[in-house]
C-alpha cells in the first residue's frame, strides 16, 4: 500500500526546495512580473528605512535613536530577508534564523522604548514606584480577572524585564542551533516523530514567546496612558501586528503545507511551496507597515513632563479654578 502511495506522488514533491536558477526558469511572464514588484517592494521598505534612520540620528538622542532604530527596523528587515528567501529557496532556513533573531531583540526593546519614554530606568521607579500594577493582562492571564494587583518595586522591574530578555537570548540560541541541526541533516519540520528535533525545540519556542509578552502587556497596559501623546498606542499596535504576521501567520502557513492542504507544484513541494507563499506575503504585509512606520518614527516628538511638574500644573489648574468661582 505504501509503494502504491509513493508511486502516485510526483516525484518533484519530494525532492528539496529548487535552486534559484530553477526558480528563474520556471518563472512566465507573470511569475516574472510579480517577482520584480515584490523585489523593489522589499527594496523600497529598506531605503524609507534608511532615510528614516539617517532622520532619526540627527533629530534624537541618544540612547532612545538606537531603540527607535532597532524597532522601527523589524518591518525592512524581515521584508529583505523574505525577499531573500523567495528568490532563493534553499535558504530560507537563514533567512528565517536572521528575522526571529532580529525580532526576538525587537520584543525587549519595546519594553527598553516604554522605559526610556519615562526617562529611563530610573525615573520610571520613581513615577511608578509603590503604584499597584494590573497582571491580568494577555497572553497568559489575560482571562484571570481575579489576579492582585502588584506594586512596583526594583526587583518586580527586575523579573519583569528578564522574562523578555530570556526570550532575545533563547530565541537567538536555538534558531542558531535549529540551523546547525539542518545543515546535519537533524532538524527537519515535516519530522513529527518524538525522536526528532523539531518536535521540542519550536513549541518550546512558541512557550518561550508567551512567557515574554506577558510582561511587554503588563507595563505596556499599565503605561499606556502617559504616553498617548507619543502615539504609543499605534506603535505598540504594529509591534503585536508584526509578531502575528511573522511568527503565527508563518507557522499556519508551515501547518497548512505540511498536511497537504497547498498543494505540490513542481519544481515547488508542499512545504517549500508553502513557504514561498509565506514568504511572499510577507513582502506585502511588511511594505504596508513600512510605510505607515514613516508616519509613526519619523518624527520628533516633546520630552514627556515629570510627575512633580504634572502635579504642579494640576495643581495651577485648580487654584485657577478655584479663583474663577471665587470671582462668579
Amino acid at each position: 500500500m505504501e509503494e502504491l502511495l509513493n508511486s502516485t506522488v510526483e516525484p518533484a514533491c519530494l525532492q528539496e526546495p529548487p535552486l534559484a536558477m530553477d526558480v528563474i526558469k520556471q518563472l512566465d511572464v507573470f511569475g516574472l512580473c510579480l517577482y520584480i514588484i515584490l523585489t523593489l517592494m522589499s527594496c523600497t521598505s529598506l531605503l524609507l528605512y534608511l532615510e528614516q534612520c539617517a532622520y532619526i540620528y540627527k533629530k534624537l538622542p541618544y540612547p532612545k535613536k538606537t531603540t527607535l532604530m532597532w524597532i522601527s527596523g523589524a518591518a525592512p528587515v524581515i521584508s529583505t530577508m523574505a525577499c531573500f528567501g523567495m528568490w532563493i529557496p534553499r535558504a530560507v532556513m537563514f533567512t528565517d534564523m536572521t528575522s526571529n533573531c532580529y525580532f526576538a531583540v525587537v520584543v525587549y526593546k519595546v519594553v527598553v522604548l516604554l522605559v526610556q519614554e519615562f526617562g529611563g530606568t530610573s525615573d520610571f521607579l520613581k513615577r511608578f514606584s509603590g503604584k499597584p500594577f494590573k497582571v491580568s493582562t494577555g497572553p497568559c492571564c489575560c482571562c484571570c480577572l481575579c489576579l492582585p494587583r502588584v506594586p512596583m518595586s526594583r526587583r518586580w522591574f527586575f523579573f519583569l524585564k528578564l522574562g523578555v530578555l530570556q526570550y532575545a537570548i533563547l530565541k537567538t540560541v536555538l534558531s542558531i542551533l535549529s540551523v546547525v541541526l539542518w545543515t546535519n541533516g537533524n532538524f527537519d519540520l515535516s519530522d513529527l516523530e518524538i525522536t526528532g528535533t523539531a518536535i521540542w525545540i519550536n513549541p518550546f519556542i512558541g512557550v518561550l514567546t508567551i512567557i515574554s509578552l506577558w510582561p511587554v502587556a503588563i507595563i505596556f497596559m499599565n503605561t499606556n496612558s502617559f504616553l498617548r501623546d507619543i502615539k504609543i498606542v499605534p506603535k505598540y499596535a504594529l509591534y503585536q501586528l508584526i509578531l502575528v504576521l511573522s511568527q503565527l501567520q508563518t507557522s499556519i502557513i508551515n501547518i497548512l503545507a505540511l498536511d497537504g492542504t497547498i498543494a505540490c507544484a513542481p519544481p515547488f513541494s508542499s512545504q517549500a511551496r508553502g513557504s514561498m507563499l509565506s514568504q511572499q506575503m510577507m513582502i506585502m504585509e511588511m511594505f504596508i507597515i513600512t510605510l505607515i512606520n514613516q508616519s509613526l518614527y519619523r518624527r520628533t516628538y516633546d520630552e514627556l513632563p515629570s510627575e512633580v511638574q504634572d502635579n504642579d500644573d494640576n495643581a495651577e489648574v485648580a487654584l485657577k479654578t478655584a479663583h474663577v468661582e471665587h470671582d462668579v
